[in-house]
């Protein structure tokens, strides 16, 4: 649907805006050199193996658990001063912890099939969001006035993993409050993507997705409201999976959501490699993991692919990149050349407002009528409440706890309404009904991530809105897997999300791993720049 002149100018005013205020900042208030440093290559072949098989050759005693969570903790080590990903490690703990698993593979009766069955990720590292509950480890999002903040318990997912015998390595970084594009706060600082050091890993899981991108981890746990593991993903070239809302617990994590947020949030795995996907979410889901029927096989030949290029053109969105529709139509083709299906490609005109959707619903109280609790109470915690016009004047003079992102959505907060137009509600309603029935339970659909690959730090605050393709996903309750599809010309990372119909997990990620076969999945960061062939 083509732009009406309205809108087209409403787009220009919108644009020059952004451009000044980027000149503003980029030369006023943030001036920093090239970070020309690259991280190092992998050395370790224990580091370019899936958890699935690490967990296999322990048990069989090919390996051991030391060996891997050594592997690990120094690939860490070597990484974390370039891309500053883990905010706080267990190193000492996680070797003990090894050291045991070792111990008791070696005295366990039953063989390697009764710990499979038992402990399937018996003995593998695993990094999680510093924003869930780890007993010990710090637990503030990267709020200043939290410092301090030590989880007293597991959040049930993490507890999940390691009662399958994952190993903890450390908690990763996050955007301040978990509500932005870019892992950068003022309690742990800015993490860096490994694939170009002076590009943002995405957020609020971009400890995460960096950690991961860079080799130091193998699965990870994340979080996701508005696109917070799939735009890590996207940006570090690596599997993620957004679950059906209310299958894997939200709880003891910070910000705890409040409102209608349930609805829109999901904690899902992380991963370098897309067979572990599936395990992960099956252990992180618990009691309700039957809900997604997992144990189903998926025949890919028999589903329903459609294909979505863009958001039809939003005024407050960025235009999706000529080498991002190229490679979703590569995709395309090699679905139908591989497993004759034919891909379908739709309009959903209601995705142009898909951020003024996601705001609007975000906003909406829950069902005894409580609104959320505000971003800026939500930064003040357990003091009062953060002012933000206050704090703007502050991080002028660089004297503000705060990010400039945080500063800017909670004015931004304070400006919108708390109660979605009809508009709105007739746009999502229409969108939510017209898209389900096109899924089904046999449906699966392409759509962008992001309009463009990994930006350089901070530049997300002059494109503040483009986040819009993942979030409006969130808005309507579905699952969706984040698939890398190889680097560009400049080694960064390209990708596509993968969407199915709600409980419909299973398909995404079976396409996931369809795409790891065709495309190459999770590529090294490269060590100098050239050009490289999807």
């Amino acid at each position: 649907m083509a732009l009406t002149n309205t809108e087209r100018l409403q787009k220009w005013v919108f644009d020059a805006f952004l451009a000044v205020c980027f000149v503003l900042y980029r030369f006023v208030f943030f001036r920093s050199k090239e970070n020309k440093r690259k991280v190092p290559p992998i050395s370790n072949p224990l580091l370019t193996v899936s958890a699935t098989q690490l967990a296999g050759r322990i048990r069989r005693r090919e390996v051991s658990s030391v060996e891997v969570v050594q592997a690990y903790i120094d690939r860490i080590q070597q990484v974390n001063p370039l891309v500053n990903a883990v905010v706080k490690d267990r190193f000492s703990a996680a070797l003990q912890e090894a050291v045991q698993v070792d111990k008791l593979i070696d005295e366990e009766p039953g063989g390697e099939e009764v710990l499979a069955d038992r402990l399937p990720f018996l003995g593998v590292p695993l990094s999680v969001k510093e924003s869930f509950g780890l007993q010990g480890m710090p637990n503030t999002t990267g709020i200043v006035c939290r410092r301090g903040m030590v989880a007293a318990a597991d959040a049930p997912p993490v507890a999940h993993l390691k009662r399958a015998g994952a190993i903890p390595l450390g908690v990763t970084n996050t955007s301040e409050g978990c509500m932005w594009a870019e892992s950068h706060n003022h309690l742990y600082g800015v993490t860096c993507n490994p694939y170009d050091l002076n590009r943002m890993p995405g957020g609020s899981s971009g400890g995460e997705g960096s950690l991961l991108g860079a080799a130091g981890a193998v699965i990870g746990l994340g979080s996701d409201i508005g696109g917070s593991i799939r735009m890590p993903c996207f940006f570090n070239g690596v599997f993620g999976h957004k679950t059906t809302p209310g299958v894997v617990s939200n709880e003891n994590q910070y910000p705890p959501y409040c409102g209608r947020h349930e609805e829109y949030a999901s904690a899902g795995p992380m991963c370098r490699y897309a067979e572990d996907l599936l395990p992960m979410l099956r252990i992180m889901a618990g009691p309700n993991a039957d809900m997604l029927s997992l144990n189903k096989k998926v025949e890919l030949k028999k589903l329903r692919f459609f294909t979505v290029s863009d958001d039809g053109g939003s005024p407050l969105t960025s235009p999706v990149s000529d080498e991002l529709r190229q490679i979703q139509k590569q995709v395309v083709a090699r679905l139908e050349a591989d497993l004759g299906v034919s891909v379908q490609e739709v309009r959903f005109p209601e995705l142009r407002y898909g951020f003024r959707i996601w705001d609007a619903f975000m906003g909406l109280p829950d069902k005894e009528g409580k609104p959320p609790v505000p971003f800026a109470e939500q930064l003040g915690l357990p003091g009062r409440p953060m002012w933000p016009v206050w704090e703007a004047l502050k991080s002028v003079v660089g004297k503000s706890d705060h990010t400039v992102a945080a500063i800017s959505l909670a004015l931004f907060e304070k400006m919108s309404t708390t109660t979605p137009s009809a508009f709105l509600v007739e746009m999502k309603e229409k969108l939510q009904k017209d898209v389900d029935d096109l899924l089904g339970t046999d449906g699966v659909l392409l759509y962008p991530t992001h309009p463009r690959v990994a930006p350089k730090h901070h530049h997300a605050l002059f494109r503040p809105f483009d986040f819009a393709y993942t979030g409006i996903i969130n808005t309507l309750g579905l699952p969706v897997t984040q698939c890398p599809l190889g680097l560009n010309e400049e080694g960064l990372p390209t990708g596509v999300q993968v969407v199915s119909g709600k409980l419909q997990d299973r398909l995404p990620l079976a396409v996931a791993l369809y795409l790891e076969r065709a495309f190459g999945g999770w590529r090294e960061p490269p060590v100098a720049v050239k050009k490289l062939v999807l």
